[in-house]
């Protein structure tokens, strides 16, 4: 798979040169990996894993609905200071009562979810095209100290910094935010990856363990 280019060096080109993989390698690998599944294999959970607690459908419905949540709900003041006609059509999107997920009454057939995750996609995508190098690597937002913020920070990522005005807070650049989408996108894929395992069946990618999969203490066991 197509990773993070972490050594780009002229900052006026498009941001999308960082992130290839945004363009349409995410979308395949995961409409391959869930290709022919049927409601039984989508619905599968157990609580015999810490990552099975989630089905298929679950992840999927968690991941179409992040790159919203970020690049919308967190990033939209600085990125559409003047709104966007979809705006709408996103905030009833993210109006959800389930966990960083869609509204699973509006949102649970399979290819409902691949098509709101393409739109996610093509969302990002078109902020990575009209972001240069620089600008991903100059805006930023804040976001709350611990948990996976400090652990990359930790491990030496770059576009992270504490807030001298707020000793709660870390200042994250835009190009860390979509590092941050990237590893989310692995990390999911790898889990939809091990629920099949868990059911007998074959996997059709190899996911780098990179990002959140590579960090100490996290949970990559399989079946």
């Amino acid at each position: 798979m197509s990773s993070i280019t972490w050594d780009v060096l002229n900052p006026d080109v498009p941001a999308i040169h960082l992130f290839p993989a945004f363009q349409n390698k995410i979308y395949q690998m995961v409409e391959e990996e869930v290709a022919g599944l049927n409601d039984d294999s989508l619905d599968y959970e157990s609580q015999q894993w810490g990552w099975s607690k989630w089905s298929i459908r679950r992840n999927l419905s968690h991941i179409a609905s992040g790159d919203y949540r970020w690049l919308w709900e967190r990033w939209g003041k600085t990125l559409f200071p003047s709104g966007l006609e979809t705006g709408v059509y996103i905030d009833d999107l993210l109006n959800s009562p389930y966990d960083r997920r869609l509204d699973e009454t509006k949102y649970w057939d399979l290819d409902i979810l691949l098509d709101k995750l393409k739109e996610a996609l093509v969302f990002a995508q078109g902020i990575l095209e009209r972001e240069t190098v620089k600008s991903c690597r100059s805006r930023e937002i804040q976001v709350n100290v611990g948990g996976n913020w400090t652990a990359l920070k930790d491990a030496g990522y770059r576009g992270i910094r504490s807030d001298e005005t707020d000793p709660e807070k870390y200042l994250i650049t835009l190009e860390m935010t979509f590092v941050h989408r990237y590893f989310e996108y692995i990390a999911h894929i790898y889990n939809i990856q091990r629920l099949k395992l868990a059911q007998g069946m074959a996997v059709a990618n190899l996911v780098p363990i990179e990002g959140y999969l590579a960090l100490p203490g996290w949970d990559i066991s399989v079946p």
